[in-house]
C-alpha cells in the first residue's frame, strides 16, 4: 500500500506538473494528513518519521491546526489550479486524496480517523471536474492495492458521494453551457472548517455552488469566441442571498448589507466623477470559535468582486505561524509573501491578537501595515478572534486602528440553530439523521460547558465527523450493506469528545505545545532566535 512518505512525493510531482510550488504542495499535504490522523494514537509518531521530521511533535499539532481548514473547503493549491482553470486540478484533488488515505494508517487508526479523511476527500475530490465528454474526473481516483477495512471503504464511500456530484454537474451543465465563477464561499461537506464555515445549504445547492466556484466547463464545438468569453461572475444580489441563507448571523447579516450599500453608492459616485470619502474596507471579525467567521470572509470577498473593488476575490486564510518567521528580519519577507498571495482579494488572519506581545509579531504587523497601504486599491484585510483580545490587538497599534474601523460582532449558535446546522450538514452529505440522532445531539449539547473556547457550530461538525467514522465502524463487517444502511445514522454513532481527550495547548505568544505525554523532541543545533545579532543578513 501507498505510505504517506510516497503520497507526499507523488502529490510534489503533480505540483510540479501543474506548474505550482513543490514545497507548498508537500506542507498542505502534511497539514492534510496530521488532521486526518490527530486523533489516532501515536499517530504523531508515525507523522513525523515519515515527512523527515524525527521528534517534530509540535509541528505535528501545528499541521494538525492549519489542516482544519481543508475540511470545508479546497487547499490554497487547490483553489490556485481552480481558478486558474487548470488541467491538472482533478490529478491534484487525487493526489490529496491518497494522502488522506494513507494518513489513516498512521498510529493506531480509528472511527476519528475514517471520519475526518472522508469529510477532507469530499472537500477536495468534490470540487475539481473534467466536464469534457468521456474524461475521468476527480472522483475517477487511481487504482490501489487493496487496504481492507480502511482504504477500500472509504473509497468507495467518496465514490458514492461523487456519482451524485457528476450527475448534478452533468445536468447543470445541459442546463447552461457556460462558464462559472471562482470560489466565493466554502463549499458543503459534513462538517465546518477551523473557524465553523458552517456548510448551511442543502445537498443539490452544494453541488451546484461548489461547482459554480471550481471550473468552467470547454465548449463543445470548440469555438474560440466562446472560450474567450469572460466567465460570469455572481452578483451582489446572489451572494447577499446566500449569506441570508446561512442559519442564525442575524446582525453579521445586517452589517454585511449594510458594508455592501455603503461600498455600491460609493463606487458609483467615483464612477460619476464625484468627491467620496474614503470608506476603510477592511474588517474586525469578533467572536469565539465556529461562529461563522471564515464561511462570512468567502462571502465578503466574493461581494467585494462582484462591486468591482477586487481583481479576484479569493480568500486566503493564515494565522502567526504563517506571517512570523524564526528569526528578526525574515518575519518581513515571510509576511510580505501571504500578502502578495492574497493581492486581489481578502487576506483572512485568524486569531491575530496573537501577534501582539512581542518584537516577532510586532514585525509582522509594521510589515502588514506598510502592505495594507502599497496594496490598497487591490486587498481586504480581516482580522479576527475572541472579543477582548482582539480588542486590545486593534488598541495597541496606531496602524491598524485607523485602519480597522469596523467590527462585526459574530454571537453564539443556540441549541436550535445547533441542531439544524447539524441536520444540513447530515444533508449535504448525504446522511440520514433521523429524530433519534437529533434528539442525542440535543441532549449532549445541553450538558456541554459554554465556555469561550466552546466550538460552537465546529463542535457539531466534529460530532457528525466522528459519527459518520463510527457509522463506517459499525458497517465494516457487513459485506453488502443496503442503500439505507450506508445513509442512517444512529443515536448510538452520536459520542461526545471524551473529556480524557487532550487538545493541543496554545502558548501565550500564540503557538501550539505538545500533549504532556507527548515524548521531548530531540535537539536541534540551530541559531536561538533569541540571539538576533547573529541573525543571517
Amino acid at each position: 500500500m501507498t505510505t504517506l512518505s510516497e503520497a507526499l512525493d507523488a502529490l510534489a510531482g503533480v505540483a510540479r506538473t501543474a506548474g505550482a510550488d513543490e514545497t507548498a504542495a508537500r506542507a498542505e499535504g502534511e497539514a492534510l494528513a496530521a488532521t486526518v490522523s490527530e486523533r489516532s494514537k501515536g499517530a504523531f509518531v508515525d507523522w513525523c518519521e515519515q515527512v523527515g521530521k524525527p521528534g517534530a511533535t509540535e509541528d505535528f499539532f501545528l499541521a494538525a491546526k492549519q489542516g482544519n481548514r481543508f475540511r470545508g473547503g479546497p487547499t490554497p493549491l487547490m483553489n490556485q489550479l481552480l481558478l486558474e482553470k487548470s488541467a491538472h486540478a482533478a490529478d491534484y484533488a487525487a493526489a490529496l486524496s491518497d494522502v488522506a488515505v494513507a494518513a489513516q494508517t498512521l498510529g493506531q487508526p480509528g472511527p476519528d480517523a475514517r471520519g475526518a479523511a472522508a469529510t477532507i476527500l469530499a472537500a477536495q475530490s468534490g470540487a475539481p471536474t473534467r466536464p469534457a465528454a468521456g474524461a475521468p474526473g476527480a472522483f475517477d481516483l487511481p487504482t490501489r492495492e487493496p487496504v481492507p477495512g480502511v482504504g477500500d471503504e472509504l473509497l468507495d464511500q467518496v465514490r458514492r458521494m461523487g456519482d451524485q456530484v457528476q450527475k448534478q454537474l452533468e445536468a447543470m451543465n445541459r442546463g447552461a453551457g457556460l462558464g462559472l465563477t471562482p470560489p466565493s464561499h466554502t463549499p458543503s461537506t459534513p462538517d465546518a472548517p477551523d473557524d465553523a464555515d458552517t456548510s448551511q445549504t442543502s445537498g443539490a445547492q452544494t453541488v451546484e455552488k461548489r461547482d459554480e466556484a471550481a471550473t468552467a466547463p470547454e465548449v463543445s464545438d470548440g469555438s474560440a469566441q466562446a472560450q474567450a468569453d469572460p466567465e460570469p461572475t455572481k452578483t451582489v444580489e446572489e451572494l447577499l442571498a446566500e449569506l441570508d441563507a446561512l442559519i442564525g448571523l442575524k446582525n453579521v447579516k445586517d452589517e454585511i448589507h449594510r458594508q455592501a450599500a455603503v461600498l455600491r453608492v460609493e463606487g458609483l459616485r467615483k464612477k460619476a466623477g464625484l468627491e467620496s470619502p474614503t470608506i476603510t474596507r477592511h474588517l474586525v471579525f469578533n467572536g469565539n470559535p465556529g461562529t461563522g467567521k471564515t464561511t462570512v470572509a468567502r462571502l465578503v470577498a466574493g461581494i467585494y468582486r462582484a462591486l468591482g473593488l477586487l481583481s479576484k476575490g479569493q480568500l486566503v486564510e493564515c494565522d502567526r505561524s504563517e506571517l512570523v518567521a524564526g528569526y528578526l528580519g525574515q518575519t518581513a519577507q515571510k509576511t510580505a509573501d501571504v500578502v502578495k498571495s492574497a493581492e486581489g482579494g481578502v487576506l483572512f488572519i485568524d486569531e491575530a491578537y496573537a501577534l501582539s506581545g512581542d518584537q516577532y509579531g510586532k514585525e509582522a504587523i509594521d510589515t502588514l501595515v506598510k502592505e495594507m497601504e502599497d496594496k490598497r486599491d487591490d486587498l481586504v484585510v480581516i482580522v479576527a478572534g475572541y472579543p477582548l483580545p482582539m480588542a486590545v490587538f486593534i488598541a495597541e497599534n496606531p496602524g491598524l486602528e485607523s485602519r480597522f474601523r469596523t467590527h462585526i460582532e459574530f454571537a453564539n449558535y443556540s441549541d436550535d440553530e445547533l441542531v439544524a446546522i447539524f441536520e444540513q450538514m447530515a444533508k449535504g452529505a448525504d446522511y440520514d439523521a433521523g429524530e433519534p440522532v437529533v434528539q442525542r445531539l440535543r441532549e449532549i449539547l445541553a450538558d456541554v460547558p459554554r465556555g469561550p473556547s466552546f466550538g460552537n457550530a465546529r463542535y457539531v461538525r466534529n460530532m457528525l465527523e466522528a459519527a459518520i467514522g463510527h457509522h463506517a465502524w459499525r458497517l465494516r463487517d457487513i459485506e453488502e450493506p443496503t442503500v439505507e444502511q450506508l445513509r442512517s445514522l444512529e443515536a448510538d454513532d452520536l459520542v461526545p469528545p471524551s473529556a480524557d481527550e487532550e487538545e493541543p495547548v496554545v502558548a501565550e505568544d500564540g503557538t501550539l505545545l505538545p500533549p504532556a505525554d507527548a515524548p521531548p523532541a530531540e535537539p536541534v543545533d540551530v541559531l536561538s532566535p533569541a540571539e538576533p545579532e547573529e541573525e543571517p543578513s
